[in-house]
């Protein structure tokens, strides 16, 4: 089989187009340098490697040779993974958003002048044959090939209008001194309400997104009211829903763990089946924060089972973590996690099945093609009413089901597993399991979590340098902005998980990074790309969240932490810059900044810093029961006696032979206290954090008080 330049690359999603008829090239000078020589447009294909429709164009089109014929003849060819490089994915996104006023989407396809890559057409899927309004990719081809050849001047003009209006776009940011007020912690707690499907939980409707960030927005708002005489117990229940809805839907896999990437319904029933390491990575914080913020056990089940998941389907050697799974096996989407009613009845114990049926709906119609996607139909309580039995007995009978089904299921044609370990992604997840070591109980989560972080400490740093992607043996690709922010992210609470001085000081020099290489000193912010890497179409700046938090608000916030922790202002006023600069971002759209929002409510609540020291039991005890409260603003680190060469800004937290605690309220520390209740009085909690048993949690706060310590 002839197999064309993408060959040698190391992207899965590359790979598959390799044995094309396409003369595909990898992005880089190389095309540019053979369009400008033949005077042909570049046509850029962007996808990757979970995407159904990136899937279905290649295999219409892409693999069609009279379609390649054309392609080769007056095209010159670029395919990239936008997981890969999410520089060129954001500018040409921001690009088609401009130039069609559409919103976007994979696999997307631009059509590119090759002397300064500005694109003068595009779209997302293009099918084989006209239809739907859309034109066939062949007449399409033709057109576009045409209009390059007879329309330079246009194109040429259209270049500086496109310029203009991505500028235009730009954030341009309040002044750096500006009063950052709480208006838009007020608007996006309206906005939470506009948005938020009473019914249903979650916000918006079909397609639904869980939207991870508005959850812990809601979250966080109770939090910060919950010591007020008037807590805001409806953003506790618009979270609350939103989490149990989504952990009882089919977005969920009942039988393996792990989520989905949305529900094609309002009711969460039917998803589109792709895997993404960085969605599930945020589900597994935010449950395991909710946990501690409730002590409602399913959130800490399916927190258990989500980073179980990843720990066992997407764990690389070396303890890194791959991408994604592909929504589709054996050629169909969802192929693997449909089931037929007779298959489940003659794999399971009689008395078992009638318990599995009820709860997943088999005694009902089919749901998908057929078959059963397993979605919870009917609750444990109803069910063992019914059947007259105990609610444990059928707990039971329910964990054996699924044991039986997830061994299965494993001799099924799998979906295809997207084998890149991305930065930004794996700090995501690093995070995500540190947080449920904690919460959880779990110290092989934190030691998968160490793992992972040694992982990208030895794989994706080279001399000096982050970088964003390790696949095939090779390190590739300078880091961006999330890949630096989250991985900073990642560490701070990791260090909380565990102390290594070690990763302390990569903190910092992620934290200097940041403002070297990425801050844009006039104006406030950070550009998502480094300065003096390839920028297309120039360096841009985003404060809105997408499928992942906004990398500035990450920045900001975690920048805020290290700074309170290191005693570094420098680190507080490059904060405090990217909020005023998002400022107006924030007012105008807050449902699009929930990331930013939260950072500027961490900026005026004021951070708590508690450093305990010692090695004991005691001292682990002291830094645990922190730990079960629920308390966003407030970081607890427990460094053990014998840890040496402590960094400056900590050596003055010197161990005795009692456990100690270190108090600091923003810049403001306080005489270290010996007596764990006398520790809990100064944090204002009013009883001991949380009991895990205790089904609300909401007896039992555990917060930071809105204390001004005197200097």
């Amino acid at each position: 089989m002839r197999r064309n330049r993408l060959q040698t690359e190391t992207s899965p999603y590359l790979l598959q187009h390799a044995g094309h008829p396409v003369d595909w090239f990898p992005w880089g000078d190389e095309a540019f340098a053979k369009a400008l020589a033949e005077d042909k447009p570049v046509l850029l294909s962007v996808g990757y490697s979970a995407c159904h429709w990136c899937h279905v164009m290649a295999h219409e089109s892409f693999a069609d040779p009279a379609v390649a014929a054309v392609m080769n003849a007056r095209f010159v060819n670029v395919k990239v993974d936008r997981e890969e490089r999410p520089d060129v994915d954001r500018a040409y996104q921001l690009a088609l958003q401009l130039l069609t006023r559409s919103p976007g989407g994979w696999p997307l396809t631009m059509f590119l002048a090759p002397e300064d890559r500005r694109p003068f057409f595009g779209g997302t899927y293009f099918p084989r044959e006209p239809g739907r309004g859309a034109p066939g990719i062949l007449d399409l081809l033709d057109r576009v090939a045409d209009y390059f050849a007879m329309n330079r001047a246009q194109i040429r003009a259209q270049r500086d209008v496109l310029d203009a209006a991505i500028a235009a776009v730009q954030p341009a940011g309040g002044p750096p001194d500006a009063d950052l007020d709480a208006a838009p912690i007020d608007a996006a707690r309206a906005a939470l309400a506009e948005a938020f499907d009473p019914d249903y939980g979650g916000f918006g409707t079909a397609p639904k997104f869980p939207h991870p960030a508005m959850i812990e927005r809601a979250l966080r708002h109770w939090r910060a009211t919950s010591p007020s005489d008037a807590p805001d117990l409806h953003a506790l229940f618009m979270a609350a829903l939103s989490l149990t809805r989504i952990a009882e839907g089919g977005i969920r896999d009942a039988i393996g763990g792990g989520f989905h990437r949305y529900s094609v319904d309002r009711a969460w029933r039917i998803p589109h089946f792709e895997k993404m390491l960085y969605d599930n990575a945020a589900l597994l914080a935010l449950y395991a924060q909710a946990y501690a913020a409730t002590g409602e056990t399913l959130y800490a089940q399916v927190a258990a089972e989500t980073a179980e998941w990843a720990l066992r389907e997407m764990r690389a050697p070396g303890g890194g973590f791959y991408s994604s799974l592909d929504a589709d096996s054996d050629g169909r989407e969802g192929a693997y996690y449909l089931w037929d009613r007779e298959e489940v009845a003659a794999a399971l114990e009689p008395a078992d099945y009638a318990v599995f049926a009820a709860r997943f709906g088999l005694d009902h119609e089919p749901n998908v093609d057929g078959r059963w996607h397993l979605v919870a139909s009917e609750s444990v309580p109803r069910i063992a009413e019914r059947l007259g039995r105990g609610e444990t007995e059928v707990e039971a009978a329910l964990a054996r089901a699924c044991r039986v089904l997830a061994a299965q299921r494993t001799r099924r044609a799998r979906p295809a597993r997207d084998e890149k370990v991305l930065t930004a992604w794996n700090a995501l997840m690093i995070k995500g399991l540190a947080l449920a070591a904690r919460t959880l109980g779990r110290p092989d989560l934190a030691q998968a979590a160490t793992a992972a972080a040694d992982f990208l400490e030895d794989r994706l740093w080279v001399d000096g340098r982050l970088h964003a992607v390790h696949a095939g043996g090779r390190t590739r690709f300078a880091a961006t902005l999330d890949d630096h922010a989250f991985l900073a992210d990642a560490l701070f609470e990791l260090l909380q998980t565990r102390w290594r001085t070690r990763d302390y000081d990569r903190l910092i020099g992620l934290a200097e990074i940041l403002l070297e290489r990425f801050e844009d000193a006039s104006n406030g912010g950070f550009f998502f790309t480094a300065a003096g890497e390839e920028a297309p179409l120039g360096r841009l700046k985003s404060f809105g969240d997408d499928a992942t938090p906004a990398g500035n608000a990450i920045a900001a916030e975690t920048l805020l932490r290290i700074g309170y922790l290191a005693g570094e202002p420098r680190y507080l006023r490059a904060a405090h810059r990217a909020l005023a600069a998002a400022m107006p971002s924030m007012r105008a759209q807050p449902a699009a900044h929930m990331g930013l929002v939260n950072a500027l409510q961490c900026e005026r609540r004021v951070p708590t810093t508690v450093v305990i020291r010692g090695s004991d039991e005691e001292a682990e005890r002291w830094a645990r029961e922190l730990h079960r409260g629920y308390a966003p603003e407030r970081s607890v680190f427990r460094i053990p006696t014998e840890e040496p060469a402590l960094p400056a800004a900590l050596a003055d937290k010197r161990a005795d032979r009692a456990t100690l605690a270190y108090r600091c309220v923003g810049t403001t520390c306080f005489a270290p206290v010996r007596d764990f209740g006398a520790l809990l009085t100064a944090l204002g909690v009013q009883n001991a954090p949380a009991d895990p048993g205790n089904s609300t949690g909401l007896a039992k706060p555990s917060a930071d008080t809105d204390e001004t310590p005197k200097k």
